[in-house]
């Protein structure tokens, strides 16, 4: 089958990897993908994977671009004879679902996130035959914000290649790179660095100097890059001369995040980025912009299930929580314990074959037009 993902770009974030490797997994699978955004740091895996990659201008809402955009998507799904359309965000959906008006053909979205909701957006919003969320929450928001009924709504997972994302994997290049410490007490934490990601990367950085107190040898490795590292690399530029050493090292955006992730002693983050960790078999502290799980064990995996790992409705992360999870999660001597236990979560979870697999039965009831 011959098959369109559409998103707004492919550089690093969430959505995107779950795109990459909802592609990868569909090629496997006998499948022709086609992968259409505009563009970003992911296309050359996708084109290491034998996934043409179609660029369009779908990364704003100018009328210009959603205009060209609109007509690179017809004349795609006409040349290429595509059976299917899957669309990964709002604008390019929106898009879609204006096409489709048109020209008719097989619609599928993904909700990867709640948005904000106004009267306005919501004419600017569609979510097409059916839809795919990726936690228990986002379906009851698309039911309450849109009206969408149960049986058009099919819940999924994000996809972890178990592979990549292993203890196994070899990360002394970045080690070198970054002139890290090989046996520090390193914590990693992986996000975009938006003012909307943010929150949990500046309280790590405020709380530093007091954990420089507590932990010997710590050393901080912050991954991502986004509107507020200027901000952020101020402050860290401002820490490390203070304390008289490189205590905390930024790295910017990286495709390489199974490295990174292998690579410490504990990880900080939340979604897909917790997740991935998880399955490098990293004791996790799960905190972001929308909550605080804290110390992920068993006691934990209802609400990070429930809420995508993403914190959704639970108290929010603060300094004071952050920095005595840190400190005890790295003064446990059984942190291989907690490691093992995340990995056999994603294991059992959160697979690609799952994800996928959920994803084709969205598809085979949409061709079917029931």
């Amino acid at each position: 089958m011959k098959i369109l993902l559409v998103t707004m770009g492919m550089d690093i974030g969430g959505a995107e990897t779950h795109i990459l490797e909802l592609a990868k997994e569909l090629k496997k699978r006998k499948n022709e993908v086609f992968v259409m955004s505009n563009g970003g740091k992911y296309v050359e895996e996708l084109q290491q994977n034998n996934i043409e990659h179609i660029w369009a201008p779908l990364h704003n809402k100018k009328i210009g671009n959603m205009v060209k955009s609109y007509n690179i998507i017809k004349k795609v799904i006409a040349e290429k004879q595509i059976a299917l359309v899957h669309s990964h965000t709002r604008i390019s959906s929106f898009i879609c679902g204006k096409l489709k008006k048109k020209v008719d053909f097989p619609f599928v979205t993904s909700a990867h996130w709640t948005f904000k909701v106004t009267p306005l957006l919501k004419m600017m919003t569609d979510w097409g035959e059916n839809v795919i969320a990726v936690s228990d929450d986002i379906k009851e928001y698309l039911k309450e914000n849109y009206g969408i009924k149960e049986e058009n709504i099919f819940v999924t997972v994000n996809g972890i290649d178990t592979e990549k994302f292993s203890k196994t994997v070899d990360y002394s290049d970045i080690e070198k790179e970054f002139d890290l410490k090989q046996n520090s007490n390193r914590i990693v934490y992986v996000s975009r660095l938006d003012e909307s990601r943010a929150l949990v990367a500046k309280q790590l950085v405020n709380i530093s100097e007091r954990l420089n107190t507590q932990i010997e040898n710590l050393e901080i490795v912050i991954v991502g890059a986004g509107d507020s590292y200027g901000e952020i690399s101020e402050k860290v530029e401002e820490i490390n001369k203070r304390v008289g050493k490189k205590l905390i090292v930024l790295t910017g955006a990286r495709t390489d995040i199974n490295k990174f992730a292998a690579s410490g002693k504990i990880f900080i983050g939340v979604s897909r980025a917790a997740l991935e960790a998880m399955a490098c078999e990293q004791p996790v502290i799960v905190a972001g912009n929308e909550g605080y799980i804290g110390i992920f064990d068993d006691s934990k995996l209802q609400k990070g299930i429930e809420t995508n790992f993403c914190c959704r409705g639970l108290e929010m992360s603060s300094e004071e929580l952050l920095e005595k999870d840190i400190v005890e999660l790295m003064s446990k001597e059984n942190k291989e314990e907690y490691g093992k236990y995340n990995r056999e979560t994603v294991k059992k979870y959160y697979s690609v074959e799952k994800m996928t697999d959920d994803c084709e039965k969205a598809y085979n009831k949409t061709l079917r037009k029931e």
